[in-house]
């Protein structure tokens, strides 16, 4: 059996803090790994990075189910199939033949008290460490040992940093966990000021891809920041306009340049259609969030989940914006184009 410890900490829950490569986490082919669940968000753009960076062979994989997560305190939370047929997708622990993710952390600390979430990275050999900023140092923890057509790929590239640092925030705050606010929000009045800056910073991010052109957020690099935002994009309409009441607008219909660019993306750009998986997306927060949807009543649509028909002529779209007054209001606060 394999031993070892994730690379965490196991007496919090509050994110990662070892890097690879170092003298304790040396980047070694088939040493790490990656537990994840193709619905999450946050382990979404790890495995984008995985498949980007050509790392499946570096760095095998094990998938939770999408549901059931468990009581209102999470309990016993998020289960391996019993067989990889169970459910499409997801896969029995591959290390450990575990039944539960928990399990996995107790196998770490038996008296771990944090959330029992993925990502989850795991050094088969020794150590453990951790880092809320894995995507920022998984993209370049392997380019010792990859080709240099892959190696050379930066999404924290010099000349775009200081944009990259300036909108992540706003776009973390308002966008990424925006979302996730407004769905969980305790109180209609809540509610109404929660929704607010999510379309206020789509408003904004309109208007960023379409000054600088596509194909990415910053024109022709792509960035951890398209990574980021696509990760909660792809979910949008099929899922937060409805689930999460985030119906003031959608990509689709009210922002062009955000859906060729989301289109792009998808069609264009291998990772993020081979780390996507649209089944599990929707069936995890339809049917695991029984205060939101208690009847666990999955929605058909919208169909299809991502369009095609992608404009390589940006000069052909027009900027969109939903101009609910309120949004219009918060976008203006939102620092300038850059």
């Amino acid at each position: 059996m394999t031993t070892g410890s994730p690379i965490h900490s196991p007496a919090t829950a509050d994110g990662w803090h070892g890097v690879i490569p170092s003298d304790k986490f040396p980047a070694e082919k088939g040493r790490y790994h990656l537990y994840i669940g193709l619905f999450c968000p946050f382990a979404h753009r790890v495995n984008f990075v995985r498949h980007l960076k050509g790392l499946t062979d570096f760095i095998d994989i094990s998938i939770v189910k999408p549901y059931p997560k468990g009581d209102e305190k999470g309990w016993p939370g998020w289960r391996f199939p019993a067989s990889n047929e169970e459910y499409p997708g997801a896969t029995v622990d591959h290390l450990f033949g575990e039944e539960y993710m928990h399990n996995v952390y107790f196998r770490a600390d038996p008296e771990y008290k944090g959330r029992y979430s993925v990502p989850l990275l795991w050094d088969k050999k020794t150590g453990t460490a951790e880092s809320a900023e894995i995507l920022r140092w998984l993209p370049l923890a392997f380019n010792e040992l990859l080709p240099p057509s892959i190696a050379q790929i930066d999404l924290y590239p010099t000349h775009l940093r200081e944009k990259i640092d300036a909108i992540t925030p706003w776009v973390q705050s308002d966008v990424n966990a925006g979302v996730y606010k407004t769905g969980f929000a305790s109180s209609q009045e809540n509610y109404d000021k929660i929704i607010i800056p999510v379309f206020g910073a789509l408003n904004k991010l309109e208007k960023i891809v379409a000054r600088h052109g596509g194909p990415f957020v910053f024109g022709r690099d792509l960035t951890e920041l398209d990574i980021r935002l696509y990760a909660t994009l792809i979910r949008f309409d099929t899922v937060y306009v409805q689930h999460f009441k985030c119906n003031l607008g959608t990509i689709r219909h009210d922002y062009p340049f955000l859906n060729n660019w989301l289109k792009g993306m998808y069609w264009n750009v291998a990772a993020a259609r081979e780390s996507t998986n649209f089944l599990h997306i929707k069936e995890n927060y339809t049917k695991s969030h029984t205060d939101i949807n208690p009847k666990a009543i999955t929605p058909m649509g919208p169909f299809p989940d991502i369009e095609e028909a992608f404009e390589e002529d940006w000069s052909k779209l027009t900027v969109g914006e939903v101009k609910q007054p309120d949004v219009l209001k918060y976008e203006a606060t939102i620092p300038g184009l850059i």
